[in-house]
């Protein structure tokens, strides 16, 4: 039963703005509770319980980085966004899943949310770090 892996913040997924990492390293965090919570294999309320916790974390996350994009003008924001938006209609549909069977919630689909989450964050936040950098240049060399 122990086949999924915790997740381990590292720098190499810092954004270089506090802010959002917090978030990432509360979303890793969160995956890992939820982890956890298979293993042990509590009651459907607590697994619930747990995914809604997740999917309200992840709208605050995006929507405090989405915020930083939108203000500095970023070229990909709507792309960058819509990923998001899945995301959480991802964790919407897992949700009514596991309302409906609690086996629903499989290892495979924790290690595919803990992958998006892990992929999205080295590749699509990696390409905007270089925009803030410079953004970020630029207004203090005013």
């Amino acid at each position: 039963m122990n086949t999924i892996e915790k997740m381990e913040w590292d720098p190499k997924y810092s954004v270089d703005i506090e802010e959002i990492d917090t978030h990432q390293k509360k979303m890793f965090e969160l995956f890992n509770q939820l982890i956890d919570i298979k293993r042990s294999e509590i009651d459907t309320k607590i697994y619930m319980n747990k995914i809604a916790e997740i999917s309200e974390h992840s709208k605050l996350y995006f929507r405090t980085e989405e915020n930083y994009l939108k203000k500095t003008g970023y070229p990909d924001f709507e792309t960058h966004s819509k990923t998001h938006r899945q995301f959480v209609k991802s964790f919407i549909g897992l949700r009514r899943e596991i309302s409906e069977d609690i086996e629903n919630l499989t290892e495979g689909v924790i290690m595919e949310l803990r992958g998006w989450m892990i992929n999205h964050i080295l590749t699509l936040d990696a390409f905007y770090v270089p925009f803030l950098r410079i953004h970020k240049y630029l207004e203090e060399s005013k």
